[in-house]
Parts: structure tokens; C-alpha cells; sequence
């Protein structure tokens, strides 16, 4: 346990985000003993000109307007700080040189306005929580000198986004932190070779609304389905989920109704699961409803396609399925062998079809009670438990080589 600590986090997603976001869940929970500045990602001078109506860009007009700092506190240990500039867009730039110059300059301008910041509400001693930022917080251990850099890694950096400077940044980010955690092991053990100190602390999952004894509402668009209902609950996207497996799952399953709810791409859109008589595609819900549609499933399923977007991500949904009892289906990945006693983890269709029919065979109180335990196991309180560990060590590393250094010279 770690208390009495200022932390400061470099956000990759902002504060106001809708939709769940580790690094500020990982905030709240620090900020529960310790005292929290949360960076809020700037808005770069292209996307304040191309998306005037945005809310961020608003916001950035507002500061402007009132002469503001950005800095607002949300709770009595929580502070979020809004720039009230912007940055150079960097992403475009070839890689290299030029990249590196421009990336520094918008450091610069970003870190020295969180230094003013958390000098003037008397931040000292702080340890530095960089969320997956490889870009806007690359400088920010040079220009902060936090006591420790922890760099918080929960993606593979492989979408079109990171492609053309992280494979040349993250190792060297890795390189200079003092500690690297991960929400899975396999993502923890990719940057290994960078860092010695690189570890898996979990993840985090707000489970408060997923009550297995719920009494929860038959969804209208529910109701003239059939039972047993297959379902699946998230962006129904050809980037992470495998359409053909679905087919061949729904094909050979027919005594069940296969419930997909979530907004679709153009490829499941115009794929062949449409038609298939007992697939039903619900659309996009809003986030409190999607609870509903889950407790009315009788097997959930998580059909990844396996790419280096998905192999090691952490799937929240699996969590959330296990807390309302279900017996779950999902695709075997390295980071789902933490679920392999919970979850029927399978290849291939013919594994999904033979695992779908044997949960539907199962009726067994005492696996329901395991599989909910077994979820409520991660908290955002023990991932975060695990970080203090971590920080602790890697202070005391710090110490002595500091210590070591200083005898030598």
C-alpha cells in the first residue's frame, strides 16, 4: 500500500470520456490515499480547426476566453487539467528527426504547463503514470523528474495510429522508465527485452452494476426470440471478432438464436451471418441497457479474431459476463488462460459448437458461485495493489543504483 503520495498521470484518453477507461479508473483508486493530477490528452492545432463543435475544443475555446489554467478538482485528492493550448500534429511527419524535434517542442509546451500546475497546488515528490502515451508523454520524465516513470502498457500499438513511430519509441520509452506494468502478461512480456522491470498488475473491472441476482428487465427486442439465446455484447467490428466463425457456429447450431448487440462495421454488415435466420443483430444500445441484454443471455461468447490487435488485450466483457453467472465461450488466447478454470476457452468452430453444447447441458449452482467470485477477483483495488508493489520495489532499486552512483563518483 502506497499513501500520502502525489501521483502525477499523462491520459491518453481525456478525463470526460463516456465509454471505460483504465488510466482514469486507475486514478480514482490511486487517488483514494493519495493525492492525483490527471493530464487530459491536448488537442492538436488540426483536429481544433477540422471539429470546432468538439467538446474538448470548446473547452479548450473557454479556457482561452477566461484566462484559465486548465486545472479543476474533481474530488478532494483529484485534480484534471485541461491545456489551454494547442500542439503541432505529429503523427503525419516522417519518422525521425524532424518527428522527434516537433514531438520535444509539444513536450516542452505540455510539461512545463504541469509543472507550473503542480507546483502552484503543492505537488512535490511525485511519481510520474504514463498511460500508453508513447507520443505526448515521451519527454515528460525528462522535463517532470518525478521521483519514479512507471509506463503503463494496455495496447499492442499496432493500429494505424502507432505504425508509423512507435515501433522505434515504445523501446526506447521502455528503456528509460523505471517500471513498465501491463494489464496482461503477454502484453507485459512483449517489452521484456526493453526493461527488466516489466510486469503484468491485471486488470480492473467496475463490476457494481453486474449482479447475478439482478432483477433485470426482458429487453423489448428480446422477447419473440427463441431460447437457448448465444449472445454477444460490444462493437461488432472485423478488426477483433471472427465473422466466419460466427457463421459456422450459428450454421450448425440451429436449434439456437445467436443475439449480437452492438454497432457493426461495413463488413459484418454486408456479411453472410445476415442470413442466417437464427442470427439477430440488435444495433448499438446505450451503456446502462447493455446489462439487461446480458443477464438474458444463456451462453456468452467472446469469438476474437486472433491478430496483433487482439492476442493480448484483456476483455473486460469476459468479466462482465462471469459476474451474472454465465457459462462463457471464448476464443483461446494467452491472456485468456487466466480464465481457463472459469471459461470455455476453444479454436475453431467445431470446438465452439462442441463447448456451446455442453454449457448448455450444465446446470451447476456451484460453478455460477465460482465464475461470480471468480470475476469480483478483479478490482480495480488489487490491480492497483499490485502497482504499489511494483512502485516500491523499483523505489528501492532506484535508491540504490542512485546511491552506487553517487559512491562511484
Amino acid at each position: 500500500m502506497i499513501t500520502g503520495r502525489d501521483f502525477i498521470i499523462s491520459g491518453m484518453q481525456p478525463w470526460d470520456i463516456t465509454i471505460g477507461s483504465n488510466a482514469k479508473d486507475i486514478a480514482m483508486e490511486i487517488a483514494r490515499h493519495n493525492r492525483v493530477l490527471y493530464i487530459n490528452t491536448p488537442v492538436d492545432k488540426l483536429n481544433y480547426l477540422r471539429h470546432p463543435e468538439d467538446a474538448n475544443v470548446q473547452r479548450i475555446k473557454n479556457l482561452r476566453k477566461n484566462k484559465g489554467n486548465g486545472v479543476r478538482q474533481v474530488s478532494s485528492n483529484l485534480w484534471v487539467l485541461d491545456c489551454p493550448f494547442t500542439v503541432y500534429p505529429v503523427n503525419s511527419l516522417p519518422d525521425g528527426c524532424l518527428f522527434d524535434a516537433v514531438n520535444k517542442l509539444n513536450n516542452r509546451k505540455i510539461y512545463n504547463h504541469v509543472l507550473s500546475t503542480a507546483r502552484s497546488i503543492g505537488f512535490k515528490d511525485y511519481i510520474l503514470f504514463i498511460d500508453n502515451d508513447i507520443y505526448r508523454s515521451f519527454y515528460a520524465k525528462n522535463f517532470l523528474k518525478p521521483s519514479l516513470s512507471v509506463y503503463y502498457r494496455r495496447d499492442n500499438m499496432v493500429s494505424a495510429f502507432w505504425k508509423k513511430h512507435a515501433p522505434r519509441l515504445e523501446p526506447l520509452l521502455c528503456g528509460k522508465s523505471d517500471l513498465i506494468v501491463a494489464n496482461s502478461r503477454q502484453l507485459a512480456e512483449a517489452v521484456s527485452p526493453y526493461n527488466t522491470h516489466c510486469y503484468d498488475i491485471g486488470q480492473g473491472v467496475d463490476l457494481k452494476n453486474y449482479q447475478a441476482d439482478g432483477n433485470y428487465p426482458l429487453p423489448e427486442d428480446m422477447k419473440d426470440i427463441k431460447r437457448p439465446i448465444i449472445g454477444y455484447m460490444g462493437w461488432i467490428t472485423s478488426r477483433r471478432l471472427d465473422a466466419d466463425l460466427m457463421y459456422e457456429t450459428a450454421k450448425k447450431l440451429p436449434e439456437c438464436s445467436m443475439v449480437l448487440v452492438g454497432g457493426e462495421d461495413d463488413y459484418f454488415k454486408a456479411h453472410k451471418l445476415h442470413s442466417l435466420k437464427n442470427v439477430f443483430f440488435l444495433g448499438a444500445k446505450q451503456q446502462a441497457e447493455t446489462v439487461a441484454y446480458m443477464s438474458h443471455f444463456d451462453i456468452c461468447i467472446n469469438p476474437q479474431l486472433i491478430n496483433e490487435i487482439t492476442v493480448g488485450n484483456y476483455p473486460r466483457k469476459v468479466d462482465e459476463y462471469l459476474a451474472l453467472g454465465k457459462p462463457v465461450v471464448a476464443t483461446r488466447t494467452k491472456t485468456m488462460e487466466i480464465f481457463d478454470n472459469y471459461v470455455l476457452n476453444c479454436l475453431g468452430a467445431s470446438e465452439y459448437i462442441q463447448a456451446i453444447r455442453k454449457a448448455l447441458q450444465e446446470h451447476n449452482p456451484d460453478a455460477t458461485k465460482r465464475r461470480i467470485e471468480f470475476a469480483h477477483t478483479h478490482t480495480w483495488e488489487n490491480s492497483v495493489s499490485k502497482l504499489y508493489d511494483y512502485i516500491i520495489r523499483a523505489q528501492q532499486y532506484v535508491t540504490i543504483q542512485t546511491k552506487t552512483k553517487n559512491q562511484a563518483e
